[in-house]
């Protein structure tokens, strides 16, 4: 495993990063069980870096992820959660207030049974962009509240995550220097769309260190093929399906392709996540991750994909 420092904050933190969101049944139903061997298995060999959020199965990833964090020592992992996002029941809720997000934190730990998180995010910042006070009040409010938690040592580093990363650049740009120490975008370092690398030289010059989410485009490259609830339009979701029906008759999985193409640009983009519920298949990215990537095929993929690359869709 590769390590790489998060921009400034210090933390090293593996090139494959664990995602906790399939531990909430995001992308299909889990046995608990079995989510909380995966996390075991990203442990042992060598991940150190675990990402999570209440929003999650909307309490159920931090729950489940919780049971496993009590029996893993607390020097074995660098922890990321997120505040912002909610939901209940089946229904989303946003609320980017200084008070939610510092009750969410304290709730938080609570579930991950831990007394303390290395890295707090405000979760998809874009929806606060249509809501009163705009993204104006990520800077005057949901940051503040994050760096006091900062002050006193229940936190260690500040972030922010959003789908648009041209949001996380106008935050970046109205906050005092320092404040987000880390972003975290996704969809956008991937097979299909490599937005992301336009903005690192940004990153860099800000003192920002980069995380990089889903290689596999919330499922559009894979076998299995987009859930029915992914938002990408139906061209771009048919074009990807093209390409890993292509990767299959070449004997490449496109799941191995996509995640040895999102972790290549190391140590620029200091981790990538991938989720998984399953011990099997934690294990197998580890693997894929560690193999050289075949350039070719990469090439090929992308012309298959051909004028779909760089589609983007709305968050969901």
């Amino acid at each position: 495993m590769v390590y790489n420092e998060i921009g400034k904050t210090g933390m090293r933190v593996s090139n494959l990063g664990f995602g906790a969101s399939s531990l909430g049944g995001v992308f299909h139903s889990i046995r608990e069980e079995e989510g909380i061997q995966a996390v075991f298995t990203a442990i042992e060999h060598g991940i150190n870096f675990i990402d999570v959020s209440p929003y999650y199965g909307h309490l159920k990833a931090e729950t489940v992820l919780g049971k496993a964090l009590k029996q893993i020592p607390r020097d074995k992992y660098y922890l990321s959660t997120k505040v912002g996002r909610y939901g209940k029941d089946g229904v989303n809720t946003w609320d980017y207030s200084a008070e939610r997000a510092t009750a969410s934190v304290y709730e938080s730990m609570e579930r991950l049974n831990v007394d303390y998180i290395d890295l707090i995010n405000v979760h998809d910042i874009e929806f606060q962009a249509s809501l009163p006070g705009g993204l104006q009040k990520i800077c005057d409010e949901t940051l503040p509240a994050l760096v006091e938690l900062k002050k006193k040592g229940v936190v260690g580093h500040v972030g922010i995550t959003d789908l648009q990363p041209e949001n996380l650049k106008w935050v970046i740009e109205h906050v005092e220097e320092g404040t987000v120490e880390s972003i975290l975008n996704f969809c956008h370092y991937s097979l299909n769309d490599t937005m992301l690398a336009d903005y690192l030289g940004f990153f860099e010059m800000h003192g920002v260190g980069v995380i990089n989410a889903s290689p596999f485009s919330m499922g559009l490259l894979s076998q299995r093929g987009a859930p029915d609830w992914h938002p990408a339009p139906k061209d771009l979701q048919d074009a990807c399906a093209k390409a890993a029906a292509y990767c299959q008759e070449k004997g490449y999985p496109i799941e191995k392709l996509a995640i040895q193409f999102s972790t290549s640009l190391n140590p620029r983009i200091a981790t990538t996540i991938f989720s998984s519920a399953n011990p099997q298949n934690v294990l197998k990215n580890i693997k894929y991750v560690n193999e050289s990537m075949d350039e070719n095929l990469v090439a090929e993929v992308q012309n298959i994909i051909g004028d779909q690359m760089f589609v983007r869709w709305k968050n969901s």
